[in-house]
């Protein structure tokens, strides 16, 4: 479960988490709103969003959340999931980073996906997932510089006295950009549109057949 605590506390947790040469600095105000804006994202109901504890040590910075695709116990899942989606998004501040960075706000994603073995085995699956991530930021009007990233498919055999399935297909993708702005709500709602897709969710306002 995800501690759901309001995020004003968490900037203060946040700068605990830092480098002991950033212990005891106040929390910058442009970081509080950025965090706020994460929380503020209104997100389809299918996904939830939660508080997760931020790595270390990365900036001076940092907060994290993590994203969980809902599934309802009486739904058919799409035929490209098997339905354990997750994804985390992390902010990363650091107000000496402008030129590396290009900014001051850096984003790290990772999202990992169950898939079925016939969309998991297409060559252009990555492709695909790279491009929903990329028109998630257009069709949320989120601003970015400096996107890159990777997407894998991967598949494993189970031998022997191991339970889950005897075969299993995984996508996973990292990815990493600087926000253009403090209010980072469109660059969630992008992210959770990636997640959405990965996860075989119904586009938003298309109802299945029964519903």
């Amino acid at each position: 479960m995800f501690n759901d605590a309001p995020p004003t506390p968490l900037t203060s947790r946040a700068s605990k988490d830092t480098d002991e040469s950033a212990t005891g600095n106040s929390t910058p105000p442009v970081f509080t709103k950025a965090v706020e804006s994460m929380h503020a994202a209104v997100l389809r109901p299918e996904i939830t969003l939660g508080t997760i504890r931020p790595p270390q040590r990365l900036a001076p910075f940092s907060h994290a959340i993590g994203l969980e695709v809902e599934h309802d116990d009486n739904e058919i899942i799409a035929t490209d999931s098997s339905g354990d989606s997750f994804g985390r998004l992390i902010l990363l501040h650091d107000p000496g980073a402008d030129e590396p960075w290009e900014g001051s706000m850096r984003l790290v994603a990772y999202i990992q996906a169950d898939m079925d073995h016939e969309v998991a085995s297409d060559p252009l699956l990555p492709d695909v997932a790279w491009q929903w991530l990329t028109e998630g930021f257009e069709e949320a009007d989120a601003e970015f510089t400096n996107l890159g990233g990777t997407v894998t498919a991967t598949a494993s055999v189970r031998y022997g006295e191991i339970g889950g399935p005897p075969r299993s297909h995984q996508l996973e993708m990292r990815a990493s950009w600087t926000a253009v702005g403090i209010d980072l709500s469109s660059h969630v709602i992008a992210f959770s549109r990636m997640l959405a897709n990965v996860a075989g969710l119904a586009p938003e306002g298309v109802s299945r057949l029964g519903d």
